[in-house]
C-alpha cells in the first residue's frame, strides 16, 4: 500500500520535504494558495534532480519516477485522505493555528499533522484542535536534500504512537531524528543557533571584528563547518530574526534579543543569499 503524504507550503522547506519523500517513495500532495507558487517549487525539485542525476547520484529513471509521485494542488481538501501532513508556512503563529484548524475538521482520525516550525512551540499550534495528541513537530533543515537531520518534538499532549510514527517517515526520507522531550520555544537547534548568531551579529555591530574574521573563529577555532554570519545569510537574515524574535517573546531570556542590525538589515531587504546581500554580498 502506498504512503501518501501531503506537505503545506512549496517554498524552499516545503518542496524540499517533498523532494526527499517522493524520491524515498512516498506519493505527495504539495499544496500551496497559487499556482505560481507551486510552480516555483516543482521547478526547483526538478532542478534538483537534475544536479543529482548529472552527478551520477539518481538516475533519469528514479528522478522522472519521483517526480510522477508529486502532485501539486491549491485545495487544502486535497490534503485530508493522507498518512502524514507536514505543514511548512511562514513562521507567524496565526498562520499556522489557521491550516491547523481546517485540517482539524478534514484530515482523517489517523492522520498525523506535523509542522516544520523552527521556533515556535507545539502545544501552541496544537491548541486549536481537538486532537493534540497527533500533533508533532517535525523541524527539517535547509537545504532539505543535502541536510541529514531532522529534529522531532514531543507537544504537551503528542502521544508516543505520533512521535513514533513520525519518527519512521522522518528515517524512511533518509534523516536522522534527535527528540525534543520538552516543548520549549526554539527547540534544541534553533536556540543553539539563535544564540550563537544574536552573539555573532552583536560583536560585528559594535565594531569588534569583521564577518570574515568572526565566521573563521567559529570554523578553525570550533570546527564548524559554516560560520553564524555565513549561516545567517544562508537561512535567511529575516527567517532568524524571526526565529530569535518568537524565542525573546516566550523565555524573555536577553541572550535571544535579536540586535537592531538585524532589524535594520531586514527592513533593507538585505536578507542574505536570497536577495543578494546580508551579511556578505552574493
Amino acid at each position: 500500500m502506498a504512503r501518501k503524504l501531503a506537505v503545506i507550503g512549496a517554498g524552499l522547506m516545503g518542496s524540499g520535504i517533498a523532494q526527499v519523500s517522493a524520491q524515498a517513495g512516498w506519493d505527495v500532495v504539495l499544496r500551496d494558495i497559487t499556482d505560481e507558487a507551486l510552480t516555483r517549487g516543482t521547478d526547483g525539485i526538478k532542478k534538483s534532480y537534475e544536479k543529482f542525476v548529472s552527478k551520477g547520484k539518481l538516475s533519469a529513471e528514479d528522478a522522472e519516477a519521483a517526480l510522477g509521485r508529486i502532485t501539486t494542488t491549491t485545495d487544502l481538501d486535497a490534503c485530508g485522505d493522507v498518512d502524514i501532513v507536514v505543514e511548512a508556512v511562514f513562521e507567524k503563529l496565526e498562520v499556522k493555528h489557521e491550516i491547523f484548524r481546517a485540517l482539524d475538521k478534514i484530515a482523517r482520525e489517523d492522520t498525523v499533522l506535523a509542522s516544520n516550525t523552527s521556533a515556535i512551540p507545539i502545544t501552541k499550534i496544537a491548541a486549536v484542535t481537538e486532537r493534540p495528541e497527533s500533533v508533532v513537530g517535525a523541524h527539517f533543515f535547509s537545504p532539505v536534500p543535502m541536510m541529514q537531520l531532522c529534529e522531532l518534538v514531543r507537544g504537551y499532549k503528542t502521544s508516543d504512537e505520533t512521535l513514533a510514527r513520525t519518527r519512521e517517515f522522518a528515517e524512511s526520507v533518509g534523516k536522522t531524528c534527535i527528540v525534543v522531550n520538552r516543548d520549549v520555544a526554539g527547540f534544541v537547534t534553533t536556540r543553539l543557533i539563535s544564540a550563537l548568531v544574536v552573539e555573532a551579529a552583536k560583536l560585528y555591530e559594535s565594531g569588534v571584528a569583521s564577518a570574515e574574521d568572526i565566521d573563521i573563529a567559529c570554523k578553525l577555532g570550533f570546527g564548524h563547518a559554516m560560520g553564524p554570519l555565513a549561516t545567517a545569510d544562508l537561512t535567511g537574515v529575516d527567517i532568524l530574526l524571526h526565529a530569535t524574535s518568537n524565542i525573546y517573546t516566550e523565555s524573555q531570556d536577553e541572550k535571544f534579543a535579536p540586535p537592531e542590525l538585524m532589524r535594520r538589515m531586514v527592513d533593507a531587504g538585505d536578507i542574505g543569499r536570497k536577495s543578494g546581500q546580508g551579511f556578505y554580498k552574493h
